[in-house]
């Protein structure tokens, strides 16, 4: 009787190459998470915008993967993986050295053309990396190892939350004060605080454009593997199989879907602590909370892969996405600390999520991939749409949070977690469907 032989996740000779480009999917992490409480950090420092025109951070941020990931894909296949990661990191550099005239000019517009160019260049990271990942390997363990890749992308972004939280959230002076102490204060008073909160936001980026220069010159010495020129196929092939691919093209509204659940989930939950905070008197600090979340995320991630070695990704991704609608409902109606416990461990469901998604929807194709990648990564546009349609939800009775109860009990910052809700509801479809089909 012969034994099946175990198939690596990683073989030994494509080590060091999944290595240096696992390593991009924490800097990203920290780009993503960085940027979270940038929503929050500008209503404070600029209180004449409204809840949607701080949510415009949030589109901006995630409108560049829209905008440049078939640019990106297209880029690839006409040169290598290796050229489209090093395009992709300039920008990336470029938009993080920009929030410093955005600063000095004090100019809220300025920031948002910052943010939306660091996300085209992780757009080209995105569009390139995940499917390198997936084709460092067999691909009977392609899926599991994009998670074990994405696996260290929570550990960037826990980098960036703490970063936000010490060096932007806690530093920001306009936070010291009262609405009604800020607005007795004198003019020049308040520019002096502005002026001080927005170099305060702009010093982080800064600095991590310094560290996307020194990891470029570490991509530039490494040996990237490229696609074999017999895989390639005519652009018009590409899309035509791409367009009568039924699980791929509900992959990529899962995906949109899902990225817009996760940016909602982890952007207001500064305002539901804050509301929380409000009514009971409490002093809770919201990055505390989402650094919790991101713990719960990065172990579900971990707990994820290791479960996929036994059961079917699509069943783990069905029944994750039951887990994250339960909680949701959990963070709209339980009261208190509860209902917040519950929105945290919204992330433990979210965890597999887009490795997941990606795989399930990537599989089995050829040189097709690198538009397909393209199509999953627009799809990161939920993540612009949706926490604008959430921050329009909380302005509905004003510029507080709890200006109106829906039902007569539920503020409008907890009724707006009905939204990823449903997001969630999307993927567990998908996964559900996706495991019929593969029974």
């Amino acid at each position: 009787m012969s034994i099946p032989k175990k198939i690596p996740v990683v073989r030994k000779e494509l080590l060091l190459p999944f290595v240096i480009i696992t390593s991009l999917f924490a800097l990203w992490g920290i780009a993503n998470d960085l940027t979270n409480p940038m929503v929050s950090a500008f209503k404070k420092v600029m209180p004449e915008l409204s809840n949607v025109q701080a949510s415009l951070v949030q589109f901006a941020f995630y409108f560049g993967y829209f905008f440049m990931a078939l640019p990106a894909a297209l880029f690839i296949r006409k040169y290598s993986y290796k050229s489209g990661i090093l395009l992709g990191l300039t920008l990336y550099a470029i938009g993080a050295f920009m929030f410093y005239p955005a600063a000095a000019n004090e100019e809220f517009n300025f920031f948002l053309i910052s943010l939306w160019i660091i996300t085209c260049g992780l757009a080209f990271l995105e569009t390139t990396s995940n499917p390198l990942i997936l084709s460092l390997g067999d691909k009977e363990t392609a899926t599991q190892r994009l998670n074990l890749a994405q696996a260290f992308n929570p550990i960037g972004s826990l980098t960036g939350m703490i970063i936000a939280q010490v060096f932007v959230i806690g530093a920001l002076r306009s936070d010291d004060y009262t609405t009604e102490a800020y607005n007795a204060l004198s003019s020049e008073e308040l520019a002096s605080i502005r002026e001080n909160d927005l170099s305060v936001i702009s010093i982080p980026y800064i600095a991590l454009g310094v560290l996307v220069l020194a990891i470029m010159a570490l991509i530039i010495f490494t040996k990237i593997p490229k696609t074999a020129a017999e895989d390639k196929m005519g652009l018009s092939e590409s899309f035509k199989k791409l367009f009568s691919n039924r699980n791929y093209k509900h992959g990529v509204i899962a995906q949109a879907f899902y990225v817009g659940a996760q940016i909602m989930c982890w952007t207001y939950i500064f305002q539901y602590v804050d509301n929380l905070n409000a009514n009971t008197g409490e002093d809770y600090t919201a990055t505390y909370f989402n650094v919790a979340a991101m713990i719960l995320f990065l172990a579900g991630r971990w707990i994820g892969t290791g479960l996929m070695k036994t059961i079917n990704p699509s069943k783990i991704l069905m029944l994750f996405g039951i887990g994250g609608v339960i909680c949701c409902a959990g963070s709209i109606l339980l009261p208190g600390i509860t209902g917040l416990i519950a929105l945290v461990a919204v992330s433990i469901f979210m965890s597999i999520m887009f490795p997941t998604i990606y795989g399930i929807a990537l599989k089995d194709m050829g040189d097709e991939a690198k538009i397909g990648s393209a199509g999953l990564v627009m799809a990161i546009v939920g993540g612009a749409l949706m926490p604008v349609l959430q921050g329009s939800i909380l302005d509905m009775g004003g510029s507080g949070f709890a200006d109106i109860q829906i039902l007569g009990f539920i503020p409008e910052v907890k009724f707006s977690f009905i939204l990823p809700l449903i997001c969630l509801a999307v993927v567990a479809h998908y996964g559900y469907a996706t495991y019929k089909t593969s029974k």
